[in-house]
């Protein structure tokens, strides 16, 4: 392997980005931007610790949890159809300030499936926090990882 090949060289970015404007010109521009980030209190996560350890000390169990869980998820999308019949997909995993990492996932759909309409979206998307009365411990779970509170 040379040095051009190595994964962040100028010549692999050059060589993603012309591989990703390709699949731009060959399916259309992308109908999705999803982002996927890393939660350490993942149950596999946490299974793996040992007395003393939290999950910023063993970095190699974070990626190997996480690219199982993108795995999922990919599959989930593009084998079983949740947002329709996608033509094409391409992602890039980054890394947080705390070293977790992240994926950014860009989805091209075939023209059945693309999202076109509110009622489109509304299958999709929901901005409610759940009934804390009704589903205390879906509330609890939203308000712990997905509420993100600026200051």
């Amino acid at each position: 392997m040379n040095k051009s090949e190595l994964n962040g060289s100028p010549h692999n970015m050059q060589q993603n980005y012309q591989d990703a404007m390709a699949m731009v010109r060959k399916f259309g521009k992308p109908d999705l931007f999803l982002t996927f980030t890393c939660n350490p209190s993942w149950f596999e996560v946490l299974n793996c610790m040992e007395r003393v350890q939290r999950p910023e000390d063993r970095p190699d169990i974070i990626i190997r949890v996480f690219n199982m869980k993108l795995k999922e998820l990919l599959e989930g999308i593009c084998k079983h159809g949740i947002f329709g019949t996608v033509l094409s997909y391409i992602y890039v995993i980054e890394f947080q300030k705390r070293d977790l990492p992240h994926a950014h996932i860009l989805l091209t759909l075939d023209s059945e499936s693309k999202i076109r309409t509110k009622d489109d979206i509304d299958k999709f998307v929901s901005a409610e926090l759940p009934d804390p009365c009704t589903d205390l411990r879906l509330f609890q779970i939203v308000t712990k990882c997905m509420a993100h509170v600026e200051l």
